[in-house]
């Protein structure tokens, strides 16, 4: 299985809390890091080039949740999933401005820890092989994990990348919000619909002229349509 070869970076300034991680992630098969606050999981991260996923808590010492997040999404996309204790709505859609990919409330079951982070890393990984998806001049290569317009390569998050796969997987479709957080998150998400509104602005912005094959259907979602000429 690929998860083996897969190395987890666990931060937490609980250390009860990061053993217990630890555990079930290292019997599901993964390689565990940990670092117990943000400064030294800006260490483990830069010493590990190779690691697969990053689980992070939010309020820790020294430096924040946020704060490393924010750093690391300087220099690479690995796949974030977010603990926070709190239920504010206004922290995740802070997060996923960040570019957090999942977000997850404590207390939580570890086994849906390790469920999540299956779900995310198949997602990310481009297991789906040889799989290319094109419309109007957009060219998703799923494997390469790489969009162009017009053969120039754009530059997108990882959810921003699910999301357009999933509207030009169905074209001409209207998608309610719901809809696209259970297909996209891969879980069901009670958050507000604004999480998938701020995606949707940031990835018709680096669309640019392209970005309006993104149609608004109000009240209930988003239709991706190339616009006939």
């Amino acid at each position: 299985m690929f998860m083996e070869h897969i190395k987890i970076l666990v931060v937490d300034d609980e250390s009860r809390m990061r053993k217990l991680v630890r555990d079930f992630l290292e019997r599901a098969g993964f390689q565990v890091l940990e670092a117990g606050d943000g400064m030294d999981a800006l260490d483990v991260f830069y010493d590990n080039q190779d690691i697969g996923l990053i689980i992070l808590d939010v309020m820790m010492p020294k430096m924040d949740g946020w704060e490393v997040c924010r750093e690391i999404r300087k220099e690479s996309k690995v796949p974030i999933i977010m603990l926070t204790a709190r239920g504010e709505e206004r922290d995740e859609l802070n997060g996923f401005e960040l570019g957090v990919d999942e977000y997850i409330s404590k207390p939580f079951s570890p086994k849906i820890l390790v469920a999540r982070v299956n779900a995310l890393l198949r997602r990310t990984s481009g297991l789906a092989m040889d799989q290319t998806v094109s419309a109007g001049g957009i060219e998703i290569d799923k494997a390469a994990h790489i969009v162009k317009i017009d053969g120039n390569p754009v530059d997108l998050s990882f959810k921003e990348f699910e999301l357009l796969t999933y509207f030009m997987e169905n074209q001409g479709i209207a998608l309610s919000r719901e809809k696209i957080l259970n297909n996209v998150w891969n879980y069901d998400y009670f958050g507000d619909a604004r999480t998938i509104d701020t995606h949707v602005k940031k990835l018709r912005n680096k669309l640019g002229d392209k970005g309006e094959y993104i149609r608004t259907i109000w009240g209930m979602g988003y239709k991706f349509e190339v616009a006939k000429s």
